[in-house]
């Protein structure tokens, strides 16, 4: 019997592990922290390592490692796994080995992934009511193989340039690089080494394959000549294949929605949209499908979402902004005055890019452990603690007219488990004043 090695014990190791025990694997599942279903696990024949990851595990001999996402290529652990030649592959990349007729739109890139990819999956449920959210958001996709095997499913993946790098065999019917900026250079140090890992998404494709390329980015075109299937080019402001035309989108000549029946605020949204619309309509959604999920898209969690209004300032959750260009295009959204709530795990990126974008902002509250690079590019940004002194001291800044957005231009990990419930937080503190 093989045997397989699952580092973390998160809900993509435990699907991974179940996928594994379904096709005859031995497992040897390890975690840092306490593992909640050990013992049932350990029914199943499960050999369970917690509260730590002990280096005698190694010298046994695995077929392969399965790493959860969560977890960096620069864990010690992990290093080590690698030095003793055991390849690493990650939970997408188990689940479409047993799932080669899952028909597959990857949309990856620094901001937009997730707006993007909850749309194309909205329109293909217009043509299928069992396609699959999966990769960054919905669940794990060896959850689906598990339930459904091998049936032809239709998945809207979002993937991370972490996750491309441990996932060889991924071939996206059509795939995109939303946008490139510098991102997660506490993983990868440089910003080419991070756009080169973004590329792999379009590696295997070929043929009918399309790759949609963005004429608006710079270092997507510089990183973009080696594509191998139908590059399809969207643009904003030039001439392309997928363009704005009339208030409404097209590709080539075909229409596929009007503006007017998007609901969504920011120009940056309108971008989201029409890539999606063209990854589903690549897929055999029609443009009547499209333009169905188009009206009643209201967004996603943690995303320039509304909260509420409080005495006349509105207060807006963009929990999702972890990096400088989410949060210059959250504030780029707004024509009012701008109260900014932003801090947190340092990523290594700085935050001088937003400098050009100080005149949006009325005022700054600031947290975490990047608190005093905000004050070093806005000396009059307010210092706090947390979360919860900065939703103090913005409502009590704010005033009629006011928006009041959390974007942190930063990750959670300093406080939070995520961003998700960094943004849950957020509006816990505002809807309870």
């Amino acid at each position: 019997m093989s045997k397989v090695l699952v580092i973390g014990a998160a809900r993509s190791g435990l699907a991974a592990t179940r996928l594994l025990l379904k096709h005859g694997f031995e497992v040897v599942l390890t975690d840092a922290k306490p593992v909640e279903d050990k013992i049932e696990l350990q029914l199943q024949g499960v050999k369970v390592y917690d509260n730590g990851h002990p280096l005698e595990i190694l010298a046994e001999h695995y077929s392969f490692a399965v790493k959860n996402p969560g977890i960096p290529y620069t864990n010690e652990f992990v290093i080590k796994t690698q030095r003793e030649g055991i390849q690493i592959i990650n939970e997408i990349e188990l689940a479409l080995r047993y799932a080669k007729d899952f028909q597959v739109a990857a949309v990856t890139g620094t901001n937009g992934k997730t707006t993007t990819t909850t749309l194309v999956w909205e329109m293909r449920k217009q043509k299928d009511e069992h396609a699959i959210a999966a990769g960054n958001i919905g669940f794990p996709l060896c959850e689906s193989v598990e339930y459904f095997g091998n049936e032809t499913r239709d998945i809207a993946l979002e993937i991370a340039a972490f996750q491309l790098l441990g996932c060889p065999s991924l071939h996206p019917r059509v795939s995109v690089i939303m946008n490139l900026t510098p991102d997660h250079l506490d993983v990868f140090g440089v910003s080419d080494a991070y756009y080169k890992a973004k590329t792999l998404v379009y590696k295997n494709q070929r043929g009918d394959d399309w790759f949609l390329r963005n004429l608006d980015d710079a270092n997507v075109i510089a990183f973009t000549h080696d594509v191998k299937c139908q590059v399809v080019t969207f643009s904003l402001h030039k001439k392309a294949d997928l363009q704005l035309r009339h208030e409404a989108v097209y590709l080539f000549e075909t229409k596929l929605f009007d503006l007017a029946d998007l609901h969504i605020v920011g120009r940056h949204n309108v971008q989201n949209a029409m890539v999606a619309a063209a990854m589903a309509y690549k897929l055999g959604v029609t443009p009547n499908q499209i333009q169905m999920a188009i009206r009643t898209f209201k967004g996603v969690e943690h995303r320039i979402e509304y909260v509420r209004d409080l005495n006349g300032a509105v207060y807006y959750n963009d929990s999702k902004g972890t990096n400088c260009d989410a949060t210059i295009v959250a504030l780029k959204a707004f024509d009012q005055p701008v109260i900014l709530l932003a801090g947190g795990y340092d990523k290594k990126t700085g935050f001088n890019d937003l400098i050009p974008y100080l005149d949006h902002i009325k005022a700054m509250i600031v947290f975490g452990a990047t608190k005093e690079q905000f004050k070093a590019i806005y000396p009059e940004a307010k210092v706090v603690e947390n979360l919860s002194e900065a939703v103090d001291a913005a409502v009590g800044l704010a005033t009629a007219g006011d928006i009041v957005l959390f974007s942190p231009a930063c990750a959670s990990y300093d406080q939070f488990d995520n961003y998700e419930q960094r943004g849950r937080i957020f509006k816990a503190l505002v809807n309870d004043r």
